[in-house]
């Protein structure tokens, strides 16, 4: 494939004619986009890195939305921004750009240099898997994933979850469909809306405080929060460089009392906002990594973002130390009885084991294998939400796809590497800084277990 389709390099777009409908694009005069004497004797991989950013950017031109955060030189915005190139284009871009990198490949023994090497080709398979996508391309769910995040997810069939749902009956018996008993029960754990603030607040300064028991963050990091309507998904942290982010809370549905300490530490300490930070710090400051200035959403970065984030939570909260904390400091503030926090508990920790059954949910649904009412259903069942809620995330499996896989898979994957690298807490958040550290890819979180071939 890659030997078909002939392209020009970012550097090269300047002289790009968006007249060129062919998928062969032919070779114009080659202009930099960063006009230096200090260019021809850069490393290629810093050239590759500047075109990675520059294509990244022309592709979110195409989808709005594929970037998810980016803080580098306002030049390469501005590159995008003129750029006339058409889809097709794009697409001999991206490969060329494969080209180049693979012959660029550092020796066996460069671990620092082949790590950024695997890091950059790992994104641009997944930049390749959605260029298709966006051109029109309807990949089966499993080999979408597999593109875009470098995971091959499992499908278990839902009848495999049955079990599950007979032994949270115990815990929430009566009368009526599971789903609408759960419902009711939960619905009596709802922050008041005039008590949200205060109980994000406080939540995310508990989650942060202790984070930095074990990380040293920037003296100057901070995050702006806001409730928001309208949206897909319950949280979202938009990185906005120079340790900044935006952390918006979507109110659409009531929130429950457990709902602040999972976005506290999944959008803010140690998630989302802690990542983007350490990568800032440590591979774009430090190293001059230019790649990290931009986190392209439909990547393998991803996998990595969603399930640290996920596992971050009961790294920070572990067992029963949670449950301590919402009773006796958040149950006070939103008003809700610190006496029943243990039935609400137990009942949080047993839904967990459904995890997976989303995943199934959403590739029968986006196979079209289901129609959308069966996978509403399904979705309440396995799920135990309400009709509301099971829409809104059915409506997420419209925008955004097989990026459902990152949450639970994601944090299977991460939980399973990070607690292999020993059991006392300090060696976890170790590993935990590590992998929010480095240019790791899913791949690297597979650990072998003792007596495997």
């Amino acid at each position: 494939m890659r030997a078909l389709l002939a392209s020009v390099t970012i550097t090269a777009l300047a002289g790009c004619n968006s007249a060129t409908t062919s998928s062969v694009v032919a070779e114009p005069t080659v202009v930099p986009i960063t006009t230096s004497a200090k260019t021809a004797t850069r490393p290629p991989i810093d050239q590759i890195a500047e075109d990675y950013i520059g294509l990244t950017l022309i592709m979110d031109t195409f989808e709005k939305g594929y970037v998810d955060a980016y803080y580098g030189p306002e030049k390469y915005k501005e590159f995008a921004a003129k750029s006339d190139m058409s889809l097709v284009e794009v697409g001999n871009q991206l490969v060329r750009l494969m080209e180049r990198l693979d012959d660029n490949r550092p020796a066996a023994f460069e671990a620092v240099k082949l790590s950024r090497h695997r890091f950059l080709s790992a994104q641009l398979e997944a930049a390749v898997t959605r260029h298709a996508m966006i051109s029109g391309e309807v990949l089966p769910f499993v080999r979408e994933a597999k593109g875009l995040f470098g995971v091959k997810p499992e499908i278990k069939p839902l009848e495999s979850f049955d079990p599950i749902l007979e032994e949270i009956q115990k815990l929430v018996p009566g009368p009526g469909p599971l789903s609408a008993r759960v419902d009711r029960f939960e619905n009596k754990y709802v922050i008041p809306k005039d008590k949200l603030k205060v109980v994000f607040d406080t939540a995310i300064a508990e989650c942060k405080r202790r984070t930095e028991e074990y990380f040293t963050l920037p003296d100057t990091e901070n995050f702006k929060m806001e409730f928001v309507t309208g949206k897909s998904w319950s949280g979202y942290n938009y990185y906005q460089g120079n340790y900044q982010s935006l952390i918006q809370i979507n109110t659409d549905l009531p929130i429950k009392i457990s709902r602040a300490v999972d976005l506290g530490c999944h959008e803010g300490y140690p998630g989302h906002h802690v990542y983007n930070m350490l990568l800032e710090k440590n591979l774009t400051r430090s190293k001059g990594w230019q790649e990290f200035f931009i986190y392209p959403l439909y990547s393998p970065q991803s996998l990595i973002a969603e399930g640290s984030a996920n596992y971050g939570i009961e790294l920070a909260f572990p067992g029963v130390k949670r449950l301590e904390y919402e009773r006796e400091v958040l149950y006070p503030l939103a008003g809700l009885d610190p006496d029943t926090a243990g039935a609400f508990w137990a009942l949080q920790i047993a839904k967990r084991a459904l995890a997976g059954a989303r995943i199934t949910i959403a590739q029968g649904y986006l196979d079209k294998e289901i129609p959308r009412e069966d996978a509403v259903a399904y979705t309440m069942k396995y799920q135990l939400v309400s009709r509301e809620r099971a829409e809104q995330m059915l409506d997420f499996n419209d925008q955004y796809r097989s990026y459902v896989i990152n949450y639970s898979l994601g944090q299977d994957m991460v939980r399973e590497w990070i607690e292999a690298q020993g059991e006392a807490p300090v060696w976890r958040w170790k590993a935990m800084e590590r992998l929010l550290s480095e240019p790791l890819l899913p791949g690297d979180l597979v650990v072998e277990l003792e007596g495997d071939d």
